[in-house]
């Protein structure tokens, strides 16, 4: 399959840059694409929506800024890239509803010192800077990185530190930003030993889309440093096949290399992953890269994001696409972070049909319909106890899918 294959990025417009160069993290970032002259020199087609959205750019919204790297990842001929979607601003990100918002999981309410979160009973996330080596337009901290709405925002890692050695319940430290992989290796192993000096803190994670982004900044240096506090578990964020390039690739191999478990979380994206097709791909080639697909984001509603907002029913059905019709190590959880900050929220399609007082009625991926024994207070059954004995095993096929969408999706006919 086309989607499933492994392509080195290229060098593209920069074909004459030392190897040296081009392979050091640090030249990347220094020549990002941030500035609207530059674009158009790399991409002279922009539509009149990217050219206004770049103009407005790190005014008011979200700066722009790509990696040389993965800008060769856009097609310059396909305005519907989605890649580039994902990447180059637009104007619609100036239309705000009312009901999107600048914290839309409310991360700033459950923020008892400032940069870090504690929404969950046992973990907390720490913000430890707020950089990215690219800045995906859909990005749900987006009042806090690259500073373009004037947040200000200044980790303290001492406050941090002492909060969460202050509560012993905490046993679950995430990492995140802005991309913590953008810290020095000095300062990264330093931060990662604090934690791993407090007793009850039993796992630290690191959220990054460095892998992705800048994959010459996952060194065989940097990947000692990692080694030396396991466990640490790591989460990138894809979206989309093309971005697994053999370079990510390569990189993620040298992290599950240093005994890090990798995880990804993509975020469901308007004519990007859309459709079951891109998302079956993209969850088996991660497999092929190490990566197990972890969670399945509904666009959450930061303002400025709706003409990348997929819509539920899409995210349905993809799962409904991927339960049964790939392995389950490719099945990632969809989930909405409910508004507001109420947490995490799994959605699944319904496979649980009904429950009775000795049975439970489910169907499989093909809509086919079967029976649980199971007595109405969730107790196993027991024969003798007068409810009789229950007829096992397969039902039968459930309606067509234009009648079963109306039986068992009310919410949707």
């Amino acid at each position: 399959m086309e989607l499933k294959r492994f392509r080195p990025a290229g060098r593209g417009p920069w074909g004459d840059v030392p190897d040296s160069d081009w392979n050091d993290w640090r030249w990347q970032l220094k020549n990002r694409i941030t500035e609207i002259g530059r674009l158009q020199q790399l991409l002279p087609g922009l539509s009149a929506e990217e050219r206004a959205g770049v103009l407005l750019a790190g005014q008011s919204k979200l700066a722009l800024a790509i990696t040389p790297y993965f800008f060769n990842l856009i097609d310059p001929e396909d305005p519907e890239c989605p890649i580039r979607r994902q990447v180059i601003p637009r104007i619609e990100e100036t239309r705000t509803a009312p009901w999107e918002m600048s914290d839309p999981v409310g991360e700033d309410s459950h923020s008892p010192v400032p940069g870090l979160v504690h929404r969950y009973p046992d973990r907390v996330l720490m913000l430890v800077t707020d950089r990215c080596a690219a800045y995906c337009r859909y990005c749900t901290r987006s009042r806090l990185v690259s500073n373009a709405s004037g947040y200000d925002f200044h980790p303290d890692f001492e406050r941090q530190i002492a909060y969460v050695a202050a509560h012993p319940e905490i046993r679950d430290v995430l990492l995140s930003g802005g991309d913590p992989l953008l810290l020095s290796d000095d300062k990264l192993d330093h931060l990662l030993g604090r934690l791993r000096e407090i007793p009850h803190v039993e796992f630290v994670r690191i959220g990054s889309r460095i892998p992705v982004f800048l994959p010459q900044r996952i060194t065989p240096e940097l990947c000692a440093r990692l080694r030396r506090h396991h466990p640490l578990f790591i989460s990138i964020h894809t979206n989309h096949p093309r971005e697994l390039t053999t370079e990510v690739r390569e990189a993620l191999g040298r992290l599950a290399d240093a005994g890090v478990p990798l995880g990804n979380q993509s975020v469901l994206l308007r004519r990007v992953n859309d459709s079951v097709l891109v998302m079956r791909a993209l969850v088996q080639k991660l497999l092929l890269c190490r990566v197990r697909p972890y969670y399945l984001y509904q666009c959450d509603l930061i303002q400025g994001s709706a003409h990348l907002r997929a819509g539920v029913r899409e995210g349905l059905k993809i799962m409904e696409g991927l339960r049964g019709h790939t392995t389950g190590y490719a099945v990632p959880q969809y989930v909405i972070d409910a508004p507001g900050g109420g947490g995490k929220v799994p959605v699944n399609p319904e496979y649980v049909l009904s429950r009775n007082h000795d049975r439970v009625v489910i169907r499989n991926y093909e809509g086919h319909v079967f029976e649980y024994p199971e007595a109405s207070d969730g107790t196993p059954l027991v024969l003798g106890s007068g409810t009789g004995r229950p007829t096992l095993g397969f039902v039968e096929p459930l309606p067509s899918p234009a009648s079963r969408q109306s039986r068992y999706y009310p919410k949707f006919a």
